[in-house]
């Protein structure tokens, strides 16, 4: 209930540039146009991803407007979800106890704070993978037809979030769970048919649309269908997409030192403790045990590790495994005692340097008021005084609560006092407010020799505007947005202008040391203007 409560913080923090903001700006545009089989990015084709996330913040906006709320309300609710799914397919393997602790986890990890605050695919992807493979697992145990197809449809909707990643992360923990168990009749059962079958269903609308869009125009010289099926996903492993950007099989684990905070090392621990347990059984596992939650998040590490291109947050789908293999371990330790000293001194260790952080951030990067460093003070101290407590729980105190705690403690104060004074930073929401507040219509602006800053104001301003780099191609607009070098440009012209608007812009996503410093931002702090043509 508490990270529900800072997950919806988020919808107070503007949406970043570049990919949530196009995602965003898309979301409205399909809302207007009515076209959910077409994808388009400022009326251009668009391929890039598929269009579930468009289709739900589409018709969130139909209700809650073309706002903060109204884009990231879906993606909230299915990280809530996630964590719903993930406590259900825990408390089926191990229990009540482990799936608290596997829920408390997934919902205090940093890189589920940082999905509802720039919200893209991977949090609805991860939603619809846990959930199918929490469904399957009840058809396992059941043996009730209705979850297995259940399961196939999520892994469908899934496919529609962001591709077939959504069928492979299923599929690695089946096999190998199966595999290991020795239960070889499982890959030869009828059904499995059935459910590829309803599969493929599910994804004729969405087939169609790119057929329409691609296939149908062989002047454009692309298959969406092939792009989508291979392309985007196998393509990046077997070199045929030209997207790479140089990441090797250690990339992801490194992004998870943060991502997967306060739990990384108590998971690393976790993780070598299944695997050692599996050699000494000689790679077999009894009927009681799981392989689904260690050979699922192995095997989606190892398939997404080989890709030529790599981002931080494409291991968030693999997230609740994770955490059902560290609420497992947790559970283990805390209630028949073992002796885990380093990775207990390391969780205090990391509690208390986030709320230090954190205070350097709200206090010395961009100050806080008094209340609200009071506030932050107050909730701080009395998690640091949990460490001090003693009874019968201390372990349990120690390795879950002071931990999770911390984290939200952290992010609430993150959310407020960094990213909102953060985003006051973005060209494209400060400018696309300014516009609504005052009456400008997105048409009736040009941006003058700018690049990638349209994004986000597309989607403030409630529209869209062009741009140029020729005074010539203006074509009767009343306003002009430009930087130091558009001004330059204009000044030396023969158009007339009237100043209407000076900001300072930054690229948020993209922070550093001479920025977070209030000593040298200025000096990384570029211009931007509104001028209204006369």
């Amino acid at each position: 209930m508490v990270a529900a409560i800072v997950y919806l913080t988020a919808v107070g923090v503007d949406v970043m540039d570049i990919d949530a903001s196009q995602y965003a700006q898309m979301s409205m545009g399909m809302m207007k146009s009515g076209d959910y089989l077409h994808l388009f990015d400022r009326g251009k084709d668009y391929l890039d991803k598929p269009p579930f996330l468009f289709w739900v913040s589409s018709l969130s906006m139909k209700v809650f407007g073309a706002n903060n709320f109204g884009y990231k309300f879906p993606s909230i609710l299915f990280a809530l979800w996630a964590v719903f799914a993930t406590w259900r397919l825990a408390k089926l393997l191990y229990g009540s106890r482990t799936a608290m602790i596997s829920a408390v986890v997934l919902a205090s990890c940093q890189g589920m704070f940082l999905m509802t605050n720039d919200v893209r695919c991977d949090t609805i992807l991860m939603s619809w993978v846990i959930t199918a493979i929490w469904l399957l697992q009840e058809w396992m145990v059941s043996k009730k037809i209705a979850y297995f197809f259940a399961g196939c449809a999520a892994i469908a909707f899934g496919m529609m979030t962001k591709g077939p990643i959504a069928l492979m992360v299923p599929v690695f923990a089946f096999f190998s769970d199966w595999a290991l168990k020795r239960e070889w009749k499982n890959f030869a059962r009828p059904v499995l048919l059935a459910g590829v079958v309803l599969i493929a269903v599910l994804l004729i609308p969405m087939s169609i649309g790119l057929y329409q869009q691609y296939d149908a125009h062989p002047e454009k010289h692309i298959s969406g269908l092939r792009f989508f099926y291979w392309s985007q996903s196998f393509g990046r492993i077997t070199g045929e997409s030209p997207w790479k950007n140089g990441a090797d099989m250690s990339f992801l684990l490194l992004n998870m030192l943060w991502s997967f905070q306060p739990w990384i090392f108590v998971f690393l621990f976790a993780l070598f403790y299944r695997v050692r347990q599996l050699v000494r059984q000689g790679f077999k596992i009894a009927p009681g045990q799981e392989w689904l939650s260690v050979g699922g998040f192995l095997l989606a590490y190892l398939s997404l590790g080989s890709s030529g291109y790599q981002l931080p947050h494409y291991i968030f789908v693999a997230f609740p495994l994770a955490a059902i293999v560290t609420g497992q371990y947790l559970d283990h330790i805390t209630s028949e005692g073992k002796p885990m000293a380093i990775a207990g001194i390391l969780q205090v260790a990391l509690v208390v340097v986030l709320l230090v952080v954190v205070a350097i951030l709200i206090s010395w990067v961009f100050p806080a008021d008094f209340y609200t460093l009071i506030c932050f003070l107050v909730t701080a101290s009395g998690v640091v005084a949990l460490m001090f407590l003693k009874g019968d729980d201390k372990r349990f105190l120690r390795f879950v609560y002071i931990p999770a705690w911390g984290i939200l403690v952290a992010n609430t104060f993150l959310t407020s006092g960094m990213y909102r004074p953060l985003l006051r930073y973005q060209m494209g929401s400060m400018m696309g407010k300014y516009m609504k507040r005052h009456s400008i219509k997105a048409d009736d602006l040009i941006m003058y020799k700018m690049h990638d800053a349209a994004m986000a104001l597309n989607f403030y301003a409630g529209g869209y505007s062009s741009m140029t780099d020729s005074v010539a191609y203006f074509n009767g607009a009343h306003y002009v947005l430009t930087m130091d070098e558009g001004m330059a440009s204009m000044a030396s012209g023969e158009r007339k202008y009237k100043l209407l608007y000076r900001g300072k812009l930054f690229k948020v996503s993209e922070l550093t040391p001479e920025f977070l410093n209030p000593d040298t931002r200025n000096k990384e702090l570029k211009n931007y203007y509104l001028l209204k043509l006369e």
